[in-house]
C-alpha cells in the first residue's frame, strides 16, 4: 500500500467514510465463511450468558475464582459482539462503508476487551497462586474487596491507556485511499492508509503491547510456574491431582489467547506477501476464545456443570 509523504494542507482532501473490504483475496467468496463465523458467535453470546445465569443462581458459585470467570464471560461477550455484527452486515449486506468516528470508536472498543481479557487472566492466575501456595492466607486475602480493586483497577489500566490508540489514529490526515483490506477497524490497518507520518501511532502500538499483554503474559506463566513448584513438593497424590485440576482448565484457555496474540503478531510480518493470514487469524482470534473459554470450563469444573444441571431441574419444575 502506497504511503505518501508530503500532502497538501487541505481540509477537503480530508476523507469521511472508510471502506471495510473484507478479507483480502477472497472478497468474491468470503460470505461463504459467515455461516461458521455467525454460529461461533451465536455460541460464544449462549454459552457465556449461561455461564454468567449459572454463577449468579448458584450461591456455592459466589467465589472469587467464579466472580473473575464472571467477568471473563462479560468481557467475551463484549469483544465478540464488537466486531461480528458489523462483520455480518459487510458478508450478508455489502455494508462495507464505516464512518471515521464509528470506526475509531470499534478501534478502541476492540483494544479495550482484548487487553481486559488478558487482565482478567492475569486476575485468575493470581488467584490460583495465592490458593495453592499460601492456602491459609487465601480466606483474608482474596475477599469480594479484593475482587472489586483488581477488578476495577485492570478496568482503569486498560480504559485509560487505550485511549491513545484511536485519538493517534484521529489525528492522522486521511486524504485519498479509503479501502481497508480487513473485516475490522484495526489500528494498522487504519493508520496504514494515512497520508502523514505514523511512528508514533507504530511506537505507541508496540508500547501497549509489550507494557499490558507482554507483562500480564509474564506475570500469569510466572505464577504458574511458582504453582507448578509448589504442587509437586506436594506429599499427597490426592491433593496433587486436585490442585492441578482447578489449574488446567486456566492453562488450557490462556496459553491458547497468548499463543494466539504471538502468532498473530508474528504474522504480521508477512502480510505483505500473504495478507489474507494475518486478518483471517485477527478475526478468529477475536471470537473463537469467546466460544471456547466457556466449553473448557464447562467441561473442567464440575462445579458449573452441578450449577447448570440444577438450573435445569429448576427451570423443568417452575413448568410443571
Amino acid at each position: 500500500m502506497d504511503t505518501f509523504t508530503t500532502v497538501p494542507n487541505s481540509s477537503s482532501l480530508q476523507i469521511s467514510l472508510f471502506i471495510l473490504m473484507g478479507l483480502p483475496g477472497i472478497h468474491e467468496w468470503q460470505h461463504w465463511l459467515s455461516l461458521p463465523l455467525a454460529l461461533l458467535y451465536l455460541l460464544a453470546l449462549a454459552a457465556n450468558l449461561l455461564i454468567v445465569i449459572i454463577i449468579h443462581h448458584e450461591s456455592m458459585l459466589h467465589e472469587p475464582m467464579y466472580h473473575f470467570l464472571g467477568i471473563l464471560a462479560l468481557v467475551d461477550i463484549g469483544l465478540a459482539t464488537t466486531i461480528m455484527p458489523k462483520i455480518m452486515a459487510i458478508f450478508w449486506f455489502d455494508a462495507k462503508a464505516i464512518s471515521l468516528p464509528q470506526c475509531f470508536a470499534q478501534m478502541y472498543v476492540i483494544h479495550y476487551f482484548i487487553f481486559m481479557e488478558s487482565g482478567i487472566f492475569l486476575c485468575m492466575a493470581v488467584d490460583r497462586y495465592i490458593a495453592i501456595c499460601h492456602p491459609l492466607q487465601y480466606p483474608s486475602i482474596v475477599t469480594e474487596a479484593f475482587v472489586v480493586k483488581v477488578t476495577g483497577f485492570m478496568v482503569l489500566r486498560n480504559g485509560l491507556l487505550t485511549i491513545p490508540v484511536p485519538v493517534l489514529a484521529a489525528q492522522r490526515l486521511y486524504c485519498s485511499k479509503n479501502e481497508i483490506d480487513h473485516c475490522l477497524c484495526s489500528n494498522l490497518g487504519v493508520i496504514s492508509l494515512a497520508c502523514d507520518d505514523i511512528t508514533v501511532n507504530k511506537f505507541y502500538q508496540l508500547f501497549l503491547a509489550w507494557i499490558l499483554v507482554g507483562s500480564d503474559m509474564a506475570l500469569v506463566f510466572s505464577s504458574y510456574a511458582l504453582i507448578l513448584r509448589n504442587v509437586l513438593r506436594l506429599n499427597s497424590a490426592e491433593a496433587m491431582s486436585k490442585a492441578l485440576s482447578t489449574c488446567s482448565s486456566h492453562l488450557i484457555l490462556i496459553s491458547f489467547f497468548y499463543t494466539g496474540v504471538i502468532v498473530l503478531s508474528v504474522t504480521h510480518l508477512v502480510e505483505e506477501k500473504i495478507p489474507l493470514i494475518p486478518v483471517l487469524l485477527n478475526v478468529l482470534h477475536n471470537v473463537i476464545p469467546p466460544a471456547l473459554n466457556p466449553m473448557v470450563y464447562a467441561l473442567r469444573m464440575r462445579e458449573l456443570r452441578l450449577g447448570f444441571q440444577r438450573l435445569r431441574v429448576g427451570e423443568e419444575l417452575s413448568t410443571k
